[in-house]
């Protein structure tokens, strides 16, 4: 008997019963006090607070994937033929994406590497704004500080997402209270089953393939499909957006699980003053794009905040934003950082080393 409960199996899975039972005591909280976003706050400042403290919390990373194939299939829905017939209209705010994302290189390089200290190989895929778990891989491959790399792009995901909805608050006023979904029961039974194969078939495909987020893209290509045919007319169903937004506040706050002082002084606090930087950039190409005319103040502003695709995501569809517009922006930036930045790192010398 003493086997069983010391087996690391057991072991891990009521570490990931005990964070889940936290990050519902968390939305528990925020949705008592009547604070924003509660299904996506209560988990993360939940689990963020608990990891600061040392607790051994454990996420569930294939549950945080299918989560992700919602908001997959929530975008593929938004996807219709009059947002189609928009897209020639993005095209001069698009162009300003690979603009953006070279001044992001431009300064964050030196920033990590002159200023912070961090060797070259971390501090060019620490500056990169792509996915987390693309720019560690790379970064991985081309001998940089895999932890270092984990920490800051957390930190950049965690601020961009506590800092926006404020903004969207008090600068858009905006009362994020926008419906993110009619209930279940009042969808459609095929429509839900649609929705069901779209997201679990779609995400397999695309990681068959090796399509990068796979996790959203792959459920977004199948869902858009579907949304173009007129199969399918509505968004996921409201539990499960709220069900999204719950595991990626997990996978938020765990990200600092065993984080250190020393960490928190120099990796945090180098990432948390780079969102800073970020802030400023955003700010000026947003401004830039809407007073030329090419984006709506909201949606100019969503588009360019250098969030997660899943966080970014998430918060259009609450803000009551154009999610087609907003979408193809960060789907822009991720592609070219997830494609460009490994070219570029060759470019500077930073190939992958080979194996000791």
């Amino acid at each position: 008997m003493r086997q069983v409960f010391d087996s690391p199996i057991l072991t891990a899975w009521l570490l990931r019963a005990g964070t889940l039972l936290l990050a519902a005591v968390g939305a528990g909280v925020f949705a008592l006090l009547d604070l924003p976003l509660p299904f996506l706050f209560g988990p993360m400042f939940a689990c963020l607070a608990a990891a600061l403290l040392g607790a051994p919390l454990r996420g569930a990373p294939p549950i945080s994937s299918a989560a992700r194939t919602i908001l997959g299939v929530a975008v593929g829905a938004s996807i219709t033929v009059e947002v189609l017939h928009q897209v020639p209209q993005m095209a001069g705010s698009v162009a300003f994406v690979p603009l953006y994302i070279g001044a992001i290189g431009l300064i964050g390089v030196p920033y990590f590497h002159k200023v912070c200290g961090f060797d070259l190989p971390t501090a060019y895929y620490a500056a990169m704004p792509g996915g987390l778990q693309d720019m560690v891989l790379f970064g991985q491959e081309a001998g940089a500080d895999v932890r270092a790399l984990s920490l800051i792009h957390a930190t950049r995901v965690l601020v961009i997402v506590t800092i926006v909805p404020a903004v969207l608050i008090y600068v858009f006023e905006s009362p994020l209270s926008e419906p993110i979904g009619a209930p279940a029961s009042d969808l459609p039974l095929t429509e839900l089953a649609l929705m069901a194969v779209a997201a679990i078939g779609g995400w397999r495909l695309a990681a068959r393939v090796g399509l990068f987020g796979a996790a959203i893209l792959g459920p977004m290509i199948v869902t858009a499909a579907l949304s173009l045919s007129g199969l399918i007319e509505h968004r996921p169903p409201r539990e499960a957006i709220l069900a999204a937004q719950f595991f990626i506040g997990i996978g938020i706050g765990v990200g600092y699980v065993g984080v250190t002082l020393q960490e928190l002084r120099k990796v945090v606090f180098s990432g948390m003053v780079f969102v800073l930087i970020l802030a400023v950039l955003a700010f000026i190409v947003t401004e830039i794009v809407v007073q030329l005319g090419l984006a709506a103040p909201l949606e100019g502003f969503l588009s360019f905040a250098p969030g997660g695709q899943a966080e970014m995501t998430v918060l259009a569809i609450i803000a009551g934003a154009d999610l087609g517009f907003v979408v193809v922006h960060h789907l822009l930036r991720l592609t070219l950082v997830i494609l460009g930045a490994p070219l570029a790192a060759a470019l500077l010398g930073l190939r992958a080393k080979p194996p000791r």
